[in-house]
């Protein structure tokens, strides 16, 4: 959830742009700011997660491109944006790996530990 400060913020001052996928919306500072560009921000759908700002929208943001990129110019090679689930019950956990029991299947190079 947004401060109080940003939500008044955007409420003075704040266009709606549009929104993700996700529920964040985005906005652009209204007017003619002199001298400078328009600020560019985003409100964000629950927990204000970074990783959660799809590449259309980042790109916008940091004033990359005029204009998000639209779900029509999406190539069918494109997949769906995905936040980071690094450190959170949604990680991936490659086989072998601690957490998931340490025990894997042998591989036919598997290692070998020296023995002198």
């Amino acid at each position: 959830m947004a401060g109080f400060g940003t939500l008044l913020f955007t409420w003075l001052k704040g266009k709606l742009v549009g929104t993700d996928t996700a529920g964040n919306r985005y906005y652009i500072e209204r007017g003619k700011p002199a001298g400078r560009r328009p600020k560019r921000w985003v409100i964000y759908n629950g927990v204000a997660e970074a990783s959660a700002v799809p590449a259309e929208w980042h790109a916008w943001l940091h004033h990359t491109v005029d204009a998000p990129l639209t779900d029509s110019a999406r190539r069918e090679w494109q997949k769906p944006h995905q936040i980071n689930t690094t450190g959170t019950t949604d990680a991936y956990l490659p086989p072998g790996h601690d957490l998931r029991g340490g025990q894997r299947e042998r591989a036919a190079g598997d290692y070998e530990a020296w023995q002198p």
